[in-house]
């Protein structure tokens, strides 16, 4: 039983909340929900005209995305309203059904989407590939773009995309020059807003377009279709209502709004957590609730289906909101200026609100989406959804667009490439190369068979498998016919790139480090002699690992140092000892232009060596790195000669290890770092690494990057035997084991 109290409690808990916010957020969230309050009133407009829809519907949609889904959403900082990505099947349904029954529609939708939310079944919706929501998103941007285009030049749309394009030379020879003039500034000042003084950019420029069309129509006397808002914003309100049959069509109507409401949401609230710097990640079930429960609301009021919209979204992140109250008050400004300024509203041309969808139309198709779905193998999937949408419906292109994304898929799971090569050899029989890449299954017998018959009788061969998966099949099928083809004379050489489960070795299976990681010696003593018969056997494990970096490697990395091409932007400065066995970018798990990497003989730092003083000196005042890292190592030989006594010779590395006699006093002497267990040689890398580190901190650059604090100076020290990296503590004192990640998903 509670205690009596506890809603007292509540009540306290609130009020300090609500004092919270006024002390801490509230100057952020109301500029921030003006700002949005400004950009979402034209587009609220738009999006109605749009959907053939009554303009008053995207206000009402506005203020309950605002009020309800800001209130009751998982994403607190995204902003809800009416959608550009629900304009064709909204348009759809108030063609088949009629507004009343498109209400009834986005009301069944809501509540489908609060018993989804209540089901925790939000992230279902992420399991779409982006290659489809991109493509949906284009399909619907081009299709607003061709529609709003005659709009613009002073017509009338026509019944689907392939009419507006087939009418649009038609409509260019009778263009209407106050229309067009009016549209074409909306447009003008949205493409040229980007290039004004920051100043300036903070004024949205969908607003500044609007206005600045109104004015010139209202300034010319210019005779042009204007906004028609039927009475006020509370008379536009009305209940929705069922229809006489179409039960069927109904439904698919239902479920094709819940689910592209549901992804536009999910997706948007995704990209808002990518925005913010704040705060904790969304809750995607809350907010599939939220917007149901917003469209739940609109459709009884008789407004827009709600979505969570990027457009307002990133716009309410980037003016600095903090809490969902900024999202709610811009739901009120809408409401406010719905009811006390209508006057307003109607002065706008219709040509203008056409300018602003044409603009929203391009911007959906967006070339970085095109470039990702390129980069992905997606391109297909892309072009396919962005055609169906626009030249079929919005549903069948979704439906297309996915079940082409989940074959591709299944051939990528399934479907090995495979590619054969010969080399011609004077005298003798020809070298063939066959490459099989990807997952090997049974499935890619017959191709694979077909591949090898091409490889005569009594030639060598080389059968290069860069596969992550080889089922027993497939297997037996390999080996069977390696045993046939030698008994022909010919010689077989199987080379796995890649650890597979089920090895090609006649010792049975095998796993096998990718060649990245790997040493020569793990799989160059396999590569068959003749390959390198050109190069003495110095150069050979240098020549093949070049030519198998410029096989396998370079293509995929080609991309990365394109954009290094014009500088660097490392992220340490790495200074290690110059042993084989240390490779800096595997053991922290980098990649180009990741480490400024600086190698020498027991990894030290001697302040009057020219050498590595250089060498910090632009790292830290030109490079400007955050981080300067002295990594030491066990078995270290530079260590083991300073035990020795080398440091006393006068050759080159006598004279280099003086700079370490530091280290070994401080270890004899009892240095803190020494971890008084280990061989003495690892015990004198440890202290090293901590003195040489003292020994960066002295430099007169590293000092002032220091205190400015813009630098911080590391020591780690790497077992080779365990393959673990310890840290050295802040205070110098020891090393504390970096511990691995744990997993999390279950």
């Amino acid at each position: 039983m509670e205690p009596r109290d506890a809603p007292s409690t509540d009540r306290r808990s609130r009020r300090a909340a609500v004092r919270r916010w006024a002390r801490e957020d509230a100057r952020y969230d109301l500029s921030a929900s003006l700002v949005v309050f400004l950009v979402a009133m034209p587009l609220s407009l738009g999006i109605a005209v749009a959907s053939d829809a009554p303009v008053t519907a995207g206000l009402i949609a506005a203020v309950v995305g605002g009020v309800v889904a800001g209130f009751l959403g998982g994403a607190p900082l995204q902003v809800s309203g009416p959608a550009a990505g629900l304009t064709l099947v909204v348009a759809g349904f108030v063609q088949q059904f009629g507004w009343a029954v498109t209400c009834a529609i986005t009301v069944a939708a809501g509540l489908l989407q609060v018993v989804l939310g209540l089901s925790r079944v939000a992230r279902v919706a992420l399991a779409i590939s982006p290659a489809v929501v991109h493509g949906m998103l284009a399909g619907i941007g081009v299709t607003i773009a061709l529609a709003q285009l005659h709009v613009l030049l002073g017509g009338a749309p026509g019944t689907g995309a392939w009419d507006n394009l087939v009418q649009l030379p038609a409509q260019l020879l009778g263009v209407r020059t106050g229309e067009a003039v009016v549209g074409l500034v909306v447009l003008a000042v949205l493409l040229l807003w980007p290039l004004t003084p920051p100043s300036v950019r903070a004024v949205p420029a969908s607003l500044v377009g609007i206005v600045a069309a109104t004015l010139l129509a209202w300034a010319l006397s210019w005779d042009v279709a204007r906004v028609d808002l039927p009475g006020s914003l509370l008379d536009s309100v009305r209940l929705p209502e069922l229809p006489g049959g179409q039960w069927g069509a109904l439904a698919l109507a239902v479920f094709t709004m819940t689910v592209i409401a549901s992804v536009e949401s999910l997706l948007s609230a995704v990209a808002v957590d990518k925005l913010k710097d704040r705060g904790k990640a969304a809750d995607l079930d809350r907010e599939l609730v939220g917007q149901g429960a917003a469209n739940t609301v609109s459709g009884l009021l008789g407004g827009l289906p709600v979505t969570g919209v990027i457009v307002r979204s990133s716009t309410n992140v980037a003016a600095g909101a903090r809490t969902r109250a900024s999202a709610v008050l811009h739901g009120v400004w809408v409401l406010l200026f719905s009811l006390a300024l209508v006057g307003l509203v109607e002065q706008v041309p219709m040509a203008a609100l056409a300018g602003l969808l044409v603009y929203v139309g391009i911007k959906l198709l967006k070339v970085a989406d095109v470039r990702t779905a390129q980069r992905q193998s997606e391109l297909l999937v892309y072009v396919t959804t962005v055609g169906c949408v626009v030249f079929l419906d919005l549903l069948m292109g979704v439906l297309i667009g996915f079940a082409l994304s989940v074959a591709l898929m299944l051939r990528r799971v399934v479907w090995a490439k495979l590619r054969v090569s010969r080399t011609p050899a004077p005298g003798g029989h020809d070298h063939w190369r066959v490459v099989v890449e990807g997952t090997l299954s049974f499935l890619s017998i017959p191709r694979l068979s077909r591949v090898l018959s091409h490889v005569p009788d009594g030639a060598p061969v080389d059968v290069e498998l860069a596969v992550d998966f080889l089922d027993h099949a497939t297997y037996e099928h390999l080996t069977m016919w390696r045993d046939q083809h030698e008994k022909t004379g010919g010689v077989v050489h199987v080379d796995e790139v890649s650890g597979i489960r089920g090895g090609m070795t006649r010792g049975g299976p095998a796993a096998v480090l990718p060649r990245w990681f790997a040493p020569w010696s793990s799989w160059q003593s396999t590569v068959p002699a003749q390959r390198h018969s050109e190069h003495d056997e110095a150069a050979r494990p240098l020549v093949s690992g070049v030519q198998e970096y410029h096989r396998r490697s370079a293509p995929l990395l080609r991309p990365v140092f394109e954009g290094l091409s014009d500088g660097q932007e490392p992220q340490a400065m790495f200074l290690t000892c110059a042993d084989s066995r240390i490779v800096p970018n595997v053991i922290t798990s980098s990649g180009p232009g990741d480490l400024f990497t600086v190698r020498n003989v027991g990894n030290l730092a001697p302040l009057d060596d020219d050498g590595v003083g250089a060498s910090v000196h632009y790292a830290v005042q030109v490079l400007r790195v955050p981080a300067l890292v002295v990594c030491g190592h066990s078995g270290c030989g530079g260590m083991q000669a300073l035990l020795d006594g080398a440091a006393g010779s006068d050759d080159p590395v006598g004279r280099w290890l003086r700079s370490g006699v530091g280290s070994l006093t401080a270890l004899r002497a009892g240095h803190p770092a020494d971890p008084r267990a280990g061989t003495v040689a690892d015990r004198l890398s440890m202290v090293n690494v901590a003195v040489q580190v003292a020994s960066l901190e002295r430099m007169p650059v590293v000092r002032d990057a220091v205190a400015e604090g813009r630098l911080k100076v590391l020591g780690l020290f790497f077992d080779i035997g365990g393959a673990r990296l310890s840290l050295l503590t802040d205070d110098r004192t020891a090393f504390s084991a970096l511990p691995e990640g744990v997993d999390v998903l279950h």
